[in-house]
């Protein structure tokens, strides 16, 4: 049965009056398929990219089925826990299912790491039916014996394959495995790669595949285009034309966090309003950023893979993938960025030559074929670029040099012994290990 009305799905009158006043009358094809299938209380494993409306889709069938089973929250003990990969998507989740619980006896409440613990633990004192968290602050709760998972029948991974990539999986199977064994579980991942596979297989019992297969891309508004720049040039490539004033909100994508810091600070330098924002910012200086740059105090926003999806700020003219995504699937959320709300936008693409492979993915993917430009910095320039930085640093006289390497202004080692210099790691990888030797990645 094709479901073209709320209406049809069975859901509560509550939620159907919540539904409609919020205007939203008609299901996405995700959700058409998924809440019927959640509703008959089954396991699923869905495939769907975000802005697909799968939030809702998981959401409402389980706030339906804590409605009609009457239970109310108890100290300490939800009954549903929603997982997120990054404090932005738990914050966005919870915004939504707030406006699903109106009217409701229902109560909800968000964990994340970045702020302080305490009033995540006095609303779990005084009893939440759906915490919506992120893994590593859920098990710092749980450790201090904050909450019990004992209690839920409902738990849902939200963007597993950005868990995995984040290093989730170990705090993902611990929570796991301190739920009950008889409850339903629902996996929803924008791609399907072996490790989220695999881990549906230990989690879900005879799940329902649920796929909505994303338009070839839902980038029709975005002029993209592709310029051949070795990584050396590309802070010159991006400095030079960001002189344009045709670029005015742009979102700059990098694959590390160290590299987005490193590249905000050579904007800066340049004279351009810049400002850096990943997982390792505390969430009052994500949120300090993002509002500076919704406000237009900062033109350029410096971001990693970790927060792409978290970045909703209106009116954005460019997105520039200074590096290319290890996956296609994140160009396209990265580029998403821009042309929203039926707007038209930008997206450039700096390709080092060691990058085509991953263009040729990302065309695969989009069904477009890039018309990869030569850069000004391909040649001549990037070659007097080269012997510029050949030469050695000039030393102010009486002074001494300082320890092998120098130091810049800002104290970090330079030359080939530094710090610098070694491969930084990707966003998202394990940098700490904290507690009983348990690592955790930042979220």
């Amino acid at each position: 049965m094709t479901h073209t009305s709320f209406s049809t799905l069975g859901l509560s009158d509550v939620l159907l009056t919540a539904l409609a006043r919020a205007e939203i009358t008609t299901p996405t094809p995700i959700q058409a398929q998924a809440i019927p299938v959640v509703l008959e209380g089954k396991d699923v494993l869905a495939i769907a990219q975000t802005g697909t409306g799968k939030t809702a889709a998981f959401a409402l069938p389980v706030i339906d089925a804590l409605l009609k089973s009457g239970r109310r929250a108890q100290p300490k003990t939800p009954v549903a826990v929603f997982l997120a990969p990054t404090r932005e998507l738990a914050s966005q989740i919870a915004d939504s299912v707030k406006n699903l619980l109106a009217g409701t006896p229902l109560r909800q409440h968000v964990i994340f790491g970045g702020v302080s613990a305490r009033p995540q633990i006095e609303a779990m004192r005084r009893g939440v039916d759906i915490v919506i968290a992120t893994p590593g602050r859920l098990l710092d709760l749980v450790d201090q014996q904050a909450l019990s998972l004992g209690s839920v029948e409902h738990i849902v991974l939200d963007e597993a394959d950005r868990m995995l990539d984040m290093g989730f999986v170990r705090d993902v199977m611990r929570i796991v495995k301190s739920l009950p064994t008889k409850r339903q579980s629902l996996l929803f991942s924008a791609t399907m790669p072996q490790n989220v596979e695999a881990l549906a297989a230990k989690i879900l019992k005879n799940p329902v595949r649920v796929e909505v297969t994303p338009e070839v891309v839902t980038v029709e508004k975005i002029d993209q285009s592709a310029y051949l720049v070795p990584q050396k040039a590309k802070k010159h490539w991006l400095v030079k034309h960001l002189a344009d004033p045709a670029l005015d909100k742009v979102v700059v994508f990098t694959r590390t966090k160290h590299g987005a810091n490193r590249l905000s600070e050579d904007l800066i330098k340049a004279g351009i309003d810049s400002a850096a924002i990943h997982g390792n910012k505390s969430q009052a200086a994500r949120q300090k950023a993002l509002a500076a740059f919704h406000a237009g105090e900062t033109r350029v926003l410096v971001a990693t893979d970790i927060v792409a999806r978290g970045i909703h700020v209106n009116d954005i003219s460019h997105v520039v993938n200074f590096d290319l995504p290890e996956e296609p699937e994140s160009y396209v959320h990265r580029i998403g960025r821009t042309a929203r709300a039926g707007k038209s936008g930008f997206a450039i693409a700096l390709v080092d030559p060691s990058e085509r492979a991953k263009l040729r993915s990302i065309e695969k993917l989009t069904g477009q074929r890039f018309d990869l430009k030569e850069s000004e910095f391909a040649g001549a320039e990037l070659a007097a670029m080269e012997e510029e930085r050949a030469r050695p640093p000039r030393q102010m006289q009486g002074r001494p040099s300082g320890k092998p390497g120098g130091q810049n202004r800002s104290g970090r080692p330079g030359g080939n012994g530094g710090a610098a210099n070694r491969s930084p790691k990707p966003e998202g990888a394990r940098n700490s290990h904290r507690g009983g030797g348990r690592p955790r990645a930042v979220a």
